[in-house]
């Protein structure tokens, strides 16, 4: 399923073989949490913005239109008509952060629902019932994402339960995908290493989960309240102890910078609901630095969001045009700024592969990690 191509140091340059396509990597998966991207973008405009594989969230689906409905027109590929790869994130994240009111179990966990306070149960099966309802091609384990920092002792338990949902993951994906009416009976499974800020944790549960032989495997529960630089330090401590052989994911994150010290450390692939929001308040990632459009100095500006950008936006609009837009609220200026946006990331990851592919990815890292991050 997953073929390395080419190492540099820790970075790896691969290809994952789906049943829905291939994924070059370093890959960047875009947002869709509903079934589409925030900004008015479908998946046929992912198509613009050289998008790999698209990201939807089993919670979000769950609750509307509902995985079962989803189910009757086919899966989410029929559904949002993205012929690609997709991922769905277990609903373990949004269980917890957006639950006000959550009790948690052996069994899984009973929430309330954000949108109207029903109430439901969550568990590893019910998880991985409703990501077999939507078809998705990754499926992610049913997980407790604890706030960092969390005590030793809790996140200890935390880890443990993980351990033990991944299991009862792992039978029931394996039971839905022989059955006659499931959607996508080659549907994989990811786990996810779980064990907040303490690195004693994080590799006795990563040495766990490893010997269950999954499809790939996920750091989850960081850019949720550490600094930085903790971050880091968990994912070095961490990737010796994932399968070499197996894709590397580290969820949720996040900023060019990120991914490219993450690339640097061994990390295939990465998502992040940053492009898509940041552009939405118009904050724009260029090969300069972040560039912030509703500055004034933009008024009258005729030149394009990145001149070193070949984006649709780019090739078209003005700086003083979207500027315009986005003060006067129209959505188009929300939906320029977005392609623009997931274009950046998606060019990215295709830079970082190719000077993998020419060993030029060291030079690439040392400039690029000094100019991402800044704010032009």
């Amino acid at each position: 399923m997953f073929e390395i191509i080419k190492k540099q140091g820790n970075a790896r340059r691969g290809t994952i073989n789906t049943v829905h396509g291939k994924v070059q990597t370093p890959a960047f998966m875009n947002v869709a949490t509903c079934g589409a991207i925030k900004g008015a973008l479908s998946a046929l405009d992912l198509k613009d913005v050289k998008c790999q594989i698209m990201l939807s969230n089993t919670y979000h689906l769950h609750l509307r239109p509902g995985d079962e409905n989803v189910k009757k027109m086919g899966g989410l590929h029929k559904f949002t008509k993205w012929d690609g790869p997709i991922l769905t994130d277990s609903g373990g994240f949004q269980v917890f952060s957006l639950a006000k009111l959550r009790n948690i179990s052996e069994d899984g966990v009973t929430f309330n629902s954000h949108i109207d306070g029903h109430k439901i149960f969550m568990s590893p099966e019910a998880s991985m019932q409703i990501q077999s309802n939507l078809g998705s091609t990754i499926a992610m384990a049913f997980d407790e994402c604890v706030e960092n920092p969390s005590p030793y002792d809790y996140t200890k338990k935390s880890a443990q339960l993980t351990a033990r949902w991944l299991k009862r993951c792992k039978t029931e994906i394996d039971r839905l995908n022989s059955l006659d009416d499931t959607i996508n009976k080659n549907q994989m499974l990811f786990g996810i290493n779980q064990g907040g800020i303490y690195k004693d944790l994080r590799v006795e549960h990563m040495k766990t989960i490893a010997d269950m032989d999954l499809s790939g495997y996920a750091i989850g529960g960081l850019a949720v309240g550490e600094e930085t630089e903790v971050m880091y330090e968990i994912i070095d401590e961490v990737i010796p102890f994932m399968p070499k052989d197996k894709p590397r994911y580290l969820m949720g994150v996040g900023t060019p910078v990120n991914i490219i010290e993450a690339v640097h450390r061994g990390v295939d692939m990465f998502d992040c609901v940053m492009p898509s929001r940041n552009a939405r308040h118009g904050h724009l990632f260029t090969w300069s630095g972040i560039r912030n459009i509703w500055n004034a100095k933009y008024e009258l500006d005729e030149s394009p969001i990145d001149e070193e950008c070949s984006c649709p936006v780019c090739r078209n609009f003005s700086r003083a045009y979207i500027r315009h837009l986005m003060k006067a609220g129209e959505m188009l200026g929300m939906r320029l700024c977005v392609t623009h946006n997931l274009y950046f990331y998606n060019t990215l990851m295709e830079r970082i592969r190719e000077e993998l592919d020419k060993d030029n990815f060291e030079r690439f890292y040392s400039t690029y990690r000094e100019i991402l991050g800044n704010r032009i």
